[in-house]
């Protein structure tokens, strides 16, 4: 076996995933379901570093050896994958992501019209939050896209590592990774405001130092798109607040006020028949929503601001099952499974004539 033909069946399955264990046959994940793949080996510890071999090049070899795991992408049969290595036990493992730069538009990917908005705003900060695998990087990169074929912008990312690959249409798009283009978040996101961007996307914010830099460069008037790992709108505004001290924390409350456009957040659910959609819940931050991000007592109303907010492109995640359910895209059991409270969803539902 070649890692490349491994990475083909990804392809040829429309896979997400590719699994590769000692002891153990290959697996891939279709439509969020775990398959082994009956037709291969099973490999051995020597198997999967030879797999590995193929594209771990001499630096790659240096981290792995430091940080015993190492995340990054490279391009083979034409496409684009996510390789991360480590070990389990001693021996060694690896996990491959595809990536799909869908062209589609923002409606054909099942995504509010709102980020067309979010999209072409002069300034401000947007994030776009789930957990791993719900789709943050793919919906950024659509977003940088529609940029790209619309307005001529300097558009620059940090990445660690480079997932899509932009070619440059309208727009100048400047991609730097983290290791072989700049040494870590904090240094690229020190010069990066003398380089002229328009645009910046930041991978992930991790702590309040990049946070910082995200909420200033939108001060400065530029377009901020980064992610973080939290489930909801609320969740992410107590999450950034709680990477600061408690003394600093009404300055951050003014500072996210201020920075924010609006929140994403994703989660993917299987469609009816096959294939993935996302449920969505959007943040737009309105007068009101400052209001309830600068008063902590006020914070938790934000969800119903968001239930409240049709006139401004905001849904709730239940708002956008029940519609998911009304179209005909899930059925009801992964909307229950999907939902932060099945009783407020039955409730919408029967609001929307649905029976459950």
């Amino acid at each position: 076996m070649k890692l490349e033909d491994l990475l083909a069946i990804l392809d040829d399955k429309k896979a997400s995933d590719l699994h590769l264990k000692s002891g153990n046959k290959p697996f891939i994940r279709v439509d969020g379901t775990i398959q082994k793949l009956e037709n291969k080996p099973v490999l051995k510890n020597k198997d999967i570093q030879t797999l590995v071999s193929e594209v771990e090049t001499d630096e790659l070899k240096k981290r792995f050896k430091d940080d015993k795991e190492i995340d990054f992408a490279i391009t083979a049969n034409g496409h684009r994958y996510r390789l991360n290595v480590f070990t389990e036990k001693g021996q060694l493992a690896l996990v491959a992501r595809r990536l799909v730069l869908d062209q589609s538009t923002f409606e054909e990917l099942g995504l509010p019209s709102i980020l067309e908005k979010f999209s072409i705003a002069p300034r401000g900060l947007v994030l776009v939050t789930g957990v791993a695998g719900s789709g943050k990087t793919t919906t950024i990169s659509s977003m940088i896209e529609y940029i790209n074929k619309l307005k001529s912008s300097n558009i620059i990312t940090i990445e660690d590592p480079i997932e899509f690959v932009h070619d440059d249409d309208k727009s100048i798009i400047r991609q730097r990774e983290i290791g072989a283009d700049t040494k870590t978040y904090k240094q690229a996101l020190k010069h990066i405001v003398r380089q002229d961007p328009d645009v910046i996307f930041i991978g992930e914010i991790r702590d309040q130092e990049t946070m910082d830099s995200a909420m200033k460069a939108a001060e400065l008037g530029n377009l901020v798109f980064s992610t973080l790992h939290t489930i909801n709108a609320t969740e992410t505004i107590n999450r950034i607040i709680d990477l600061y001290p408690p003394h600093n924390q009404k300055q951050a409350r003014i500072l996210l006020s201020g920075a924010l456009l609006g929140i994403i957040s994703l989660r993917l659910l299987p469609k009816k028949g096959s294939g993935r959609i996302p449920a969505v819940e959007i943040l737009y931050n309105t007068s009101t929503v400052k209001q309830y991000i600068l008063d902590p007592d006020e914070t938790s109303n934000i969800k119903k601001a968001i239930i409240d907010g049709d006139y401004y492109g905001m849904q709730s995640f239940n708002q956008s099952l029940v519609k998911l359910i009304k179209d005909g895209k899930i059925d009801l059991d992964t909307a229950k499974r999907a939902t932060d409270s099945e009783q407020n969803l039955h409730l919408e539902l029967k609001d929307a004539g649905i029976e459950t």
